[in-house]
Parts: C-alpha cells; sequence; structure tokens
C-alpha cells in the first residue's frame, strides 16, 4: 500500500467535533460540518476546550509540549500521515490525527516492527491529539501535549479503507463477556507481541489496556519480561489501548510522570482490585453527573495562549 496525502486543507474545511465519546466504538461522520464560531471568543469564562477545537491546523511553532497530559497544549505539531504500508488513521472526522513528531515517529516505528515481528497486517491508529493539543470537546482527559496515542486492538484490513469505513467501522471487543478474561476467539499470540514491541520502545513510558488482556500478557509473556511493567490496567481499554510517551528531550515546560515501578504488576494481589464485582460492574450514579466547562485558558499553562493564538503552519 503506497502511503497517499491526504489533500488537507479540503478535508479540514469540513471538520466535526459530535459531542459523544471519542472512543473506538463511536462512529464519526462523512458529510462532517465544522463548528459553529464563538459568540464572545474571547469571554475568560469560555472553556479552553472550545478554544482548542476550533484550531483545524497546528501553531507555526517549533515542537513543544506544554504542560501535562491532562492540562496542556502542542506547538508544531505533526500530521500522522493518514495511510502507510503498515498503518492507517481512523476516525479522521475527529481531527485528532496530530502529535508531538516524536509520537509520530513511534507510531510508524511501531507499525513496521510489528509487521515484521508479529506478522500483523498493520495498526489502525484511533486518536492522538487536536493540532494544537488542548482540551478536547469530548472524550479524552488526556491527550492534550501530542503524547498520547490510542491503537485499535484490530488488526489493519487487507483494503486501504474508504472514507465511510474509516468513519463507521467497529473495533473488536478484546475481553470476554463475563469481563474476567481475554475473549481467546479474538485474542491472539499476535496481540502480544504488538504490546511487547509497543512496551519496548525506549520513549514509550506506560501503556494502559484492560486488566483482562494485563492478566493475559502476564500469562503469555515468554524471555524478558521487564517490559510489562510499563503496561498498566486500567478502565475500559477493551477495543484500544493507550501509549503514552515520555517528555521529550529539552521541552523543559512538559509536565511528565515518573517512571513505573513495582515490578512486571502481575502479582495476584495487583490484579485483584481490577476484578472486583463493584470496578467490574459498578453501581449507575443516583444522578446524573453535571456537564463540566472544563480549565479555561487562563488556567491552562501561560505558553498556550501563545500557541492558540500563533499563526497556521503551512501543510
Amino acid at each position: 500500500m503506497t502511503p497517499r496525502p491526504i489533500p488537507i486543507l479540503l478535508f479540514l474545511a469540513a471538520v466535526l467535533f459530535s459531542a459523544i465519546q471519542a472512543s473506538a466504538q463511536d462512529k464519526g461522520s462523512v458529510d462532517a460540518k465544522p463548528l459553529p464560531p464563538l459568540d464572545k471568543p474571547n469571554d475568560p469564562k469560555i472553556g479552553a476546550k472550545q478554544l482548542f477545537a476550533r484550531k483545524l491546523l497546528p501553531a507555526a511553532l517549533p515542537p513543544r509540549a506544554i504542560g501535562s497530559y491532562v492540562k496542556g497544549c502542542l506547538a508544531g505539531a505533526e500530521q500522522m500521515p493518514i495511510n502507510g504500508d503498515t498503518w492507517q488513521v481512523m476516525r479522521l472526522s475527529r481531527n485528532r490525527y496530530w502529535g508531538h513528531p516524536d509520537t509520530i515517529a513511534m507510531l510508524k516505528r511501531l507499525a513496521a516492527k510489528t509487521h515484521k515481528d508479529a506478522g500483523w497486517p498493520g495498526i489502525l491508529v484511533g486518536d492522538i491529539g487536536q493540532p494544537r493539543g488542548g482540551p478536547a470537546l469530548t472524550g479524552h482527559a488526556s491527550h492534550q501535549i501530542g503524547l498520547d496515542a490510542d491503537i485499535w486492538l484490530t488488526p489493519m484490513p487487507d483494503h486501504q479503507l474508504s472514507r465511510e469505513e474509516r468513519e463507521e467501522m467497529s473495533a473488536v471487543m478484546m475481553v470476554r463477556e463475563d469481563r474476567l478474561d481475554v475473549d481467546p476467539k479474538v485474542f491472539t499470540a499476535g496481540h502480544v507481541l504488538l504490546l511487547r514491541d509497543a512496551a519496548q520502545e525506549p520513549g514509550v513510558q506506560r501503556i494502559f489496556v484492560n486488566a483482562a488482556i494485563k492478566k493475559a500478557l502476564c500469562r503469555e509473556a515468554k524471555g524478558d519480561r521487564s517490559w510489562l511493567a510499563k503496561v498498566r490496567p486500567w478502565y475500559g481499554h477493551d477495543y484500544h489501548f493507550h501509549i503514552r510517551m515520555r517528555c521529550p528531550s529539552g521541552n523543559s515546560e512538559c509536565k511528565g510522570q515518573s517512571d513505573q515501578g513495582g515490578g512486571e504488576g502481575c502479582g495476584k494481589g495487583e490484579l485483584a482490585y481490577w476484578f472486583k464485582d463493584s470496578i467490574l460492574h459498578p453501581k449507575p450514579p443516583k444522578e446524573p453527573p453535571t456537564p463540566r466547562t472544563g480549565p479555561t485558558l487562563a488556567q491552562l499553562p501561560a505558553a498556550c495562549k501563545q500557541v492558540l493564538n500563533a499563526s497556521e503552519a503551512k501543510q
């Protein structure tokens, strides 16, 4: 499959950020519409997510991850090409296929390495981040500084996906109905190698998966198992896994996390929490949660105002 450039300006004119959670199962829109202009874009009370969602192209600034994964922004973002020999990008209507150049380079390496190691047809890339990072209108609390990326656990099909397929195709559930283990009909040795290759990337600090997938990795991993320390159980993540990169060298404004300690994380007691009935089957809240505005621009790192107001990078 030969990579082909996306007609970026024509496509971005039709971008829509729908008011739904941005998971691998939520469908996008082929007939996307742009967000309407804000009545009072300079109102200091406006949520920063409203401002960053309306920026369709990166800031014409050197690459910088600014702030934390859950409260920051990104200068000089790079686009993940939507087609490659060993990858394809999904849900184009979200316009969340932008990341720090280190993240984009890692994803390309991972796609090629897994294809070689595991015979994996290729990876399906989900959300990375917005063109200027920042809070998203829907779905993610993180993915704000271009160092997070979601990869579907569904292997890439054997053809170049159409726009309709990219927006409407569903990811495959990897966890059994009882939530206690993976589904052996769909979770394979190739998945183990895919996750191992991702965790062994030097710039990767954490990988989040469903606890049932972590349990399966602990059982199936062979040879050097040190990479398991990076793979942590987390809510959801049964259709995709989440890669988190370290702060890039020289990005002093990036507020990262400490390396994960505690060994493989495969002890019975370490995983027990995730299989309690109260976690597997939580009771619904008595009252629906109140929608949150999220942080304002003033509550983000000061440099994010410069990123937001910078001119558009040429594509």
